[in-house]
């Protein structure tokens, strides 16, 4: 099996999905983690709510429901982040240093529950994400060496010491399964929002911590291309430069990873957090 399971029980499966494999595919023959989690599940087509996704090229931590009650909780928590996945339903083929699968985050006890849209206990997920500076519009600076303009870097790109707010309006091409941003008044537009900072920075890429405030379809990849910042890896939204350099560094994988989640146990109401030690892109020797 190619997820990893990080904690299980009666009510909810938390998991790892490696980048590449699809969250559910329709297509015959090809693996994905809903198959993978309902055989080992066993029995006659047993239940897996299926609350929210990630891109099969994107890895990251999951959780699904075993119930439809967990389910129908859960999916209120992520729709009050604006992520989740319709219903809930039963998925049967209808519908730091960073990178170990670990979950080093337990059950804490009864705590205050986080309000998100409407009020409602919110699922959170925290992003990390690796991007192409080499033509960045804007980069902020996580640590500035001493003497060093805080408005310039050594390429000359402007940054900024402080987190960044993005704000786009995005526009979804089914056919093509693209997104693309487009101005605020054409038709089918969302608004997309994201806050980012930089964790490190080192020759042509940035390790950068994204925070969604929306979830739109491919909204990281496509807010931080229309930003000038790429993400290595990703042959779909990004440049020429930025492929090349994915290329050279060995980066096969769009570098995005879900790499910690918190949300609140569907029936215990205790706040559960998850968190990856090391990041998927990062080479062992």
């Amino acid at each position: 099996m190619k997820s990893k399971i990080l904690a299980e029980d009666q009510h909810i499966l938390v998991c790892y999905k490696p980048p590449g494999l699809a969250v559910q595919s329709g297509r015959i023959g090809e693996p994905d983690m809903v198959s993978e989690l309902k055989n080992y599940l066993g029995g006659r087509n047993p239940y897996l709510g299926l609350v929210h996704r990630l891109d099969q090229p994107v890895s990251g931590i999951l959780v699904f429901a075993k119930t439809p009650q967990a389910a129908a909780k859960l999916s209120q928590q992520a729709a009050a982040h604006g992520e989740a996945q319709q219903g809930g339903k039963n998925q049967a083929g209808k519908q730091d240093k960073i990178g170990h699968q670990k979950k080093t985050g337990n059950q804490k006890g009864n705590v205050a529950q986080r309000p998100g849209k409407d009020g409602l206990p919110s699922m959170e997920k925290g992003y990390m994400a690796l991007v192409y500076i080499g033509t960045g519009k804007e980069v902020v600076a996580a640590n500035q060496e001493p003497g060093q303009d805080k408005n310039q870097n050594e390429d000359g790109h402007k940054i900024q010491d402080k987190e960044i707010k993005l704000v786009d309006y995005l526009l979804r091409d089914a056919g093509h399964n693209t997104s693309g941003v487009v101005k605020a008044d054409t038709k089918g537009a969302k608004r997309a929002e994201l806050l980012y900072e930089v964790v490190e920075k080192s020759d042509r890429q940035a390790l950068v911590r994204i925070r969604l405030l929306t979830g739109r379809h491919h909204q990281i990849r496509v807010q931080f291309a229309n930003a000038g910042l790429p993400l290595l890896g990703d042959a779909r939204y990004g440049t020429e430069e930025s492929r090349e350099y994915s290329a050279e560094m060995g980066y096969g994988n769009i570098c995005l990873c879900a790499f910690s989640l918190s949300f609140y146990h569907p029936v215990t109401g205790k706040r559960m957090d998850f968190q990856l030690e090391e990041l998927p892109w990062i080479r062992k020797n």
